[in-house]
């Protein structure tokens, strides 16, 4: 499953999925009307069968179904709330909606599961940011985080083994030293401290998750997926995080044909901070 090639693209349209795979794509809108156009570029370029949203910041009634049907994805699920979270799955396969999932004693639209074809589940989860102090003492927002992927272990341990399936989002956590820009100068700021590492590694210990980025992609190749606004000139200071992920169950990673980070939407105007990750699986 080890690739040596770049997952990296930029504005070039990605290959089309080989025969008899599904691409599905995954990507933190950060406002799903506000970058409707965007998406419709992305459906251009990597013509996607499934397209993961996170943080959609849309309640139900509000959310752009017409529009997004009419780009091809006739088959919706989506659990969003005004201004904060959502998560929505948009599908040309026919799926079947088994519901959002709460975390931590909360209804707070961060993780959505549909079945795909073939009896596949699919996980949308957008895990908390935890604020800017890794202390869960004196940040709520970091112990929520902390709780919340506690809380996915525990759901992922009671699952059987045995149905396939797949989980992808934004996990908010880079969990290996190539996944930072500088792992010494990040071991302190949220999204990279270890225990955040060690919560994310337990949870995809817990049901045997393969992460498929680095499956295709090994250490010390260095692969990110986010980029601050902060950062005047993305590009040239290149202090990216790997924070979206793609994991799919041991059976399934045989079937993992093409992986693809599309880098360059970090350049379109309005642009998420996050980019597309794009996975093509046979499903």
């Amino acid at each position: 499953m080890t690739e040596a090639i770049s997952p990296y693209t930029d504005d070039a349209a990605l290959p089309k999925a080989a025969r008899g795979t599904a691409r599905l794509v995954t990507w933190n809108i950060n406002s799903v009307r506000l970058r409707l156009p965007l998406i419709e570029k992305l459906v251009g370029l990597a013509r996607p069968d499934i397209l993961c949203l996170q943080e959609t910041k849309c309640p139900d009634e509000a959310f752009p179904a017409d529009a997004l049907k009419a780009m091809g994805f006739v088959h919706q699920a989506f659990h969003g709330m005004k201004s904060y979270n959502g998560v929505a799955v948009l599908s040309r396969l026919p799926i079947t909606e088994a519901g959002p999932r709460h975390h931590c004693g909360l209804e707070d639209c961060r993780h959505l599961a549909v079945s795909l074809p073939g009896g596949i589940e699919l996980n949308d989860v957008y895990v908390p940011a935890g604020g800017d102090e890794p202390d869960p003492k004196a940040n709520p927002k970091f112990k929520h985080k902390l709780d919340f992927v506690a809380s996915q272990t525990a759901l992922w341990k009671k699952r059987k083994a045995g149905r396939p399936a797949i989980l992808v989002g934004d996990l908010n956590i880079a969990p290996f030293e190539a996944d930072v820009w500088s792992h010494r100068q990040l071991l302190d700021v949220v999204s990279h401290t270890p225990v955040e590492v060690e919560g994310l590694a337990k949870m995809r210990a817990a049901h045997g998750w393969v992460d498929v980025a680095r499956a295709r992609h090994p250490e010390p190749q260095r692969l990110y997926t986010w980029w601050s606004y902060r950062n005047s000139d993305w590009r040239k200071s290149d202090r990216g995080r790997r924070l979206d992920h793609i994991w799919v169950t041991p059976d399934l990673a045989p079937k993992v044909k093409g992986f693809h980070i599309l880098r360059g939407a970090r350049d379109w105007t309005q642009p998420s901070d996050h980019v597309p990750v794009a996975v093509d699986i046979a499903i």
